[in-house]
């Protein structure tokens, strides 16, 4: 643990990625959003037609890219960042789908026009751990930017979970990503879902002792929500799938940041509904009453993060 991590945690309880970044560029940083027009494996017919139970049809993703290239994108994004948010560090965000799907001269391409944008000083890309390979892995770290996180889905290391949402591929693929990853030198940051179907708080502690076992160097905590036009909603309807109380989900999260390695950074202590998607529950549309929540958790068991490390490892 250094001694930014430290500071961050005895200050908020946990190792922020806003921390993080502001001792990596000196000042804040925001994420500017950019898509590729990637698409999905899950969604293509690579690996499947139906994508992730709970994946919504967009991918997360902002649709421009079939407006404008990545360089518009930046300047679209850009100017509308620092008039809000004054003189902070930028980091790209390649969010939609995954983006080192496909062959490797188009990540390449990519790779090369980001690389011309000025003011970049960093890259987050996200992408499965089933769509890369040694070539496509040291094409990202060979790329020019101050640091670069590579985000990798893993959502539970349950395989049985796994297969349940469709996801179409196992923990052991993710692993494997993992260590290829961060061998070479990458930031990996792991997406862990909590809620899932049929899973329990111990299939969630379970996955947590999963990432903190490998060399993972950042985490994004999910709770999981019910969006319109995915296989989640029609179950839902039918009553099938309840998604977790904010209560618990607040719960579960303090529980998880106890026992992670104090040296992960946190990127998101929750998920964030993209407009119009919401269909269930309600709370997970309240952005601020969600990170309230879970902060009086933090508060409340006077939780630091990894200090329950040595014991779960």
């Amino acid at each position: 643990m250094n001694k930014v991590s430290s500071n961050a945690i005895q200050a908020q309880g946990y190792y922020s990625v806003s921390a993080h970044w502001k001792a990596i560029f000196s000042r804040p940083a925001r994420k500017v959003p950019l898509d590729a027009g990637f698409t999905c494996p899950n969604r293509d017919g690579t690996v499947s037609s139906g994508g992730c139970s709970f994946c919504n049809a967009n991918g997360s993703g902002t649709g421009l890219h079939s407006a404008m290239s990545l360089t518009q994108q930046w300047d679209h994004w850009r100017e509308r960042r620092r008039a809000v948010w004054g003189d902070v560090a930028l980091v790209g965000y390649l969010q939609a789908f995954s983006n080192t799907h496909g062959p490797v001269s188009r990540l390449r391409g990519v790779l090369e026009e980001l690389a011309t944008i000025p003011d970049l000083d960093g890259l987050c890309l996200g992408t499965r751990p089933d769509c890369l390979d040694q070539e496509k892995i040291q094409l990202l770290a060979d790329f020019p930017a101050r640091e670069l996180w590579l985000e990798l889905g893993l959502q539970s290391s349950n395989p049985a979970t796994l297969a349940r949402v469709n996801r179409g591929h196992g923990s052991e693929c993710f692993a494997r990503s993992a260590e290829m990853a961060a061998g070479m030198g990458l930031k990996v940051l792991a997406h862990v879902m909590a809620g899932l179907p049929g899973e329990t708080p111990a299939d969630w502690d379970e996955t947590v002792r999963f990432v903190n076992a490998l060399p993972v160097a950042g985490i994004k905590f999910h709770n999981l929500f019910v969006a319109e036009h995915t296989p989640l909603a029609n179950d839902y309807r039918a009553g099938l799938v309840q998604p977790p109380t904010l209560e618990d989900y607040a719960a579960w999260v303090g529980r998880s940041l106890s026992a992670l390695r104090p040296d992960i950074v946190v990127h998101r202590l929750a998920a964030d509904p993209a407009q119009g998607e919401l269909v269930a529950p309600a709370w997970a549309g309240d952005k601020r009453a969600v990170h309230n929540a879970i902060m009086a958790e933090i508060r409340r068991g006077g939780i630091r993060q990894g200090v329950a490390w040595s014991v779960s490892a």
